[in-house]
């Protein structure tokens, strides 16, 4: 069980309300930083293949170096979160993108399975993971009021989104017209622009406004969390976010593929699934100040399990595929508001860079099958048909853990720390 944050009147001085002057110029920057690191990660599926053509190293290996980075860009936020709880965004935000930038630019140089899982797996994925969501949304929501918090953590997601709807049919664009190391490279260098973007984010936090009580220390918070039912109840649901999103942001141009279709669809699908939770990221935001999260995050992974099984029975063409991306896009990262939501709901913001952190490194373990077993199933089978019906049965199993969660009804002027 965890312990609500005592309230201000119990000895502790209330935060002072940052000036509504900071609200957009803080939520851009956060968004802005998202867009490319989000953008950039979630575009490098299109890159196995003529990685695969070029290297010869093959659709396994290439998908073993894609899983491990799916699981370091989760077990990274944790650390970095810390770092940035501790010491303020900055050192985890700089030191990020150049190494996202320098993982990206060894990249066409990696000729063996052990040097591309090192560049792209490692190297990559730690930088894009220090400048992502647990860190920005960490270093914003510390700075607003309550009743800014959800929508902010909505746009700022919906920043990761627009992301992948710009990058990915610039990668392919960049591929086909400059050759994959080219366009590498890059990506490499428009990652060194989320240095200059993640500036107004620099400076720590003096006083978080809702945190948790200055006499909590992280090691104490974080076994108050850890004790918590709901906290694991949450990890569970999103294991099976991140096994869904990894295994079709790398191996949807694959199925693509196996349906005589160009690789324009896939780069269509990947943007459009980038478009579509533009809104879904928002609205999750919005919707999460007025309805319980859980009841959110339910109806969300529900409706990924019904939106698989149609696509399966569904004709394979181009607008079959664009319908899904759309469906699917509408709760693609949507979930993240409701998530990180209810760890500050439950833990405060004072360590919500680490607490949500490890809810991502969940998010990422999953992210790591799915990527990794994605290209085994086609190895071992030809197809994806398994991992189509281990994401229906994951999909629904996420569904009904998030219902055991304790979140009390919310009221007009809940405090951050209401259960």
């Amino acid at each position: 069980m965890s312990h609500p944050t005592p309230p201000a009147s119990a000895g502790i001085p209330a935060p002072s309300r940052p000036p509504a002057a900071s609200f957009w110029p803080l939520i851009l920057a956060a968004s802005a930083v998202l867009m490319v690191t989000v953008g950039v990660r979630l575009s490098l599926g299109l890159y196995v293949s003529p990685m695969n053509t070029a290297t010869g190293i093959g659709i396994a290996g290439i998908s073993f170096a894609m899983a491990v980075s799916q699981f370091v860009w989760g077990a990274s936020q944790p650390i970095f979160g810390a770092v940035a709880d501790r010491y303020g965004p900055a050192g985890s935000l700089f030191g990020g993108a150049l190494l996202m930038a320098l993982g990206l630019a060894l990249t066409p140089f990696a000729t063996s399975e052990f040097t591309l899982t090192l560049c792209l797996g490692i190297m990559v994925a730690a930088g894009a993971g220090a400048g992502s969501f647990s860190i920005l949304l960490g270093a914003v929501s510390q700075r607003l009021p309550a009743d800014k918090r959800a929508f902010a953590s909505g746009f700022i997601n919906a920043g990761g989104s627009f992301g992948q709807f710009v990058f990915a049919p610039l990668s392919q664009f960049m591929i086909g017209a400059y050759g994959w190391m080219t366009a590498l490279f890059g990506l490499a260098v428009m990652t060194l622009l989320t240095i200059p973007l993640s500036w107004p984010l620099r400076h720590k936090a003096e006083h978080p406004a809702g945190g948790a009580a200055v006499s909590v220390g992280m090691g104490e918070q974080l076994r108050i969390a850890l004790k918590d039912r709901s906290y694991w109840c949450l990890h569970a649901g999103f294991f099976t976010c991140g096994f869904h999103i990894a295994f079709l942001v790398t191996h949807l141009p694959g199925a693509v593929d196996l349906c005589g279709l160009p690789a324009s669809v896939s780069a269509m699908s990947l943007a459009l699934i980038g478009l579509a939770n533009i809104v879904g990221s928002i609205s999750a935001g919005v919707l999460s100040q007025r309805y319980r999260m859980k009841w959110l995050l339910f109806w969300m992974y529900g409706s990924r399990a019904v939106l698989v099984g149609i696509y399966l029975v569904a004709p394979k063409t181009d607008l079959t595929f664009y319908a899904f991306s759309i469906g699917l896009g509408l709760t693609w990262l949507a979930t993240v508001p409701p998530t990180a939501g209810l760890v500050g709901k439950l833990f405060g913001l004072r360590y919500l860079g680490t607490l949500f952190g490890l809810t991502l490194l969940s998010h990422q373990t999953g992210a790591f099958f799915g990527a990794w077993l994605g290209g085994l199933a086609l190895v071992e089978f030809g197809n994806y048909d398994w991992m189509w019906y281990a994401d229906i049965a994951l999909a629904a199993a996420a569904a009904l853990v998030n219902l055991p969660i304790r979140e009390a009804p919310l009221r007009p002027a809940a405090a951050c720390g209401a259960r």
